[in-house]
């Protein structure tokens, strides 16, 4: 499973990136909002440090507006993937940018109904949420594991990016279902190092140490 890192802080991208732990990065207005920056100087500064994938999201509602807002966005860097909403105008942008050859992720995903849609508009990505379905009792990985079926039923190309992630445990039961990528915050990714039984062990380790007064350097 791919990660991609949900954030526009560029020294929680340089950090993960450095340790080889992101393939791409996932931002939205709201999150490059919180820099006070610009959405084009912020995109670009991230593109010059990850390879893979970066997501800069349309502002606009209308199809047309979304369409060149989409392939303004692509001129920043090669890396870019317009990220679009999942309405019927987003579709229609979804449709057009995937046939110039621009890689889409299609977000804001609830139902296994739309992600099909998304597939048959040529989506690059569908991004379904899914602590914002856990938040109103509906589980969110069972989503994810119908797009899933969908997919390989029918060999759509379209890769599920599991998004709105809110655990360590969501990473996992996402990478059990079989979902291709998986965004979160840094703090999710490196929660994934975290075990209770590790810093005990370590707790023990550094005692005995400290008993002999051994040192290597």
């Amino acid at each position: 499973m791919k990660f991609f890192v949900d954030t526009a802080d560029i020294a929680a991208i340089t950090e993960l990136n450095d340790l080889g732990m992101v393939d791409g990065v996932t931002t939205n207005p709201s999150i490059i909002a919180k820099s006070g920056r610009s959405i084009i100087e912020v995109t670009r500064e991230i593109c010059s440090i990850v390879k893979g994938p970066v997501s800069a999201e349309v502002v606009s509602l209308k199809a047309d507006e979304m369409i060149a807002e989409g392939r303004k966005l692509a001129e920043i860097a090669e890396n870019i993937t317009v990220k679009v909403p999942l309405t019927w105008d987003g579709l229609k942008t979804c449709k057009v940018l995937s046939q110039d050859g621009f890689m889409v992720n299609v977000t804001l995903c609830f139902s296994a109904n739309q992600a099909l849609l998304a597939a048959k508009a040529g989506a690059t990505f569908i991004s379904p949420f899914i602590g914002r379905l856990d938040d109103i009792n509906l589980d969110g990985m069972e989503l994810i594991a119908d797009i899933r079926s969908i997919y390989d039923n029918y060999d759509f190309k379209t890769q599920i990016l599991a998004a709105s992630i809110r655990s360590a445990n969501h990473m996992k039961e996402a990478a059990l279902i079989g979902a291709d990528v998986a965004t979160a915050p840094p703090a999710v990714i490196k929660a994934m190092a975290n075990h209770i039984l590790t810093d005990k062990g370590l707790e023990a380790f550094m005692k005995d140490v400290a008993a002999t007064g051994q040192k290597i350097l």
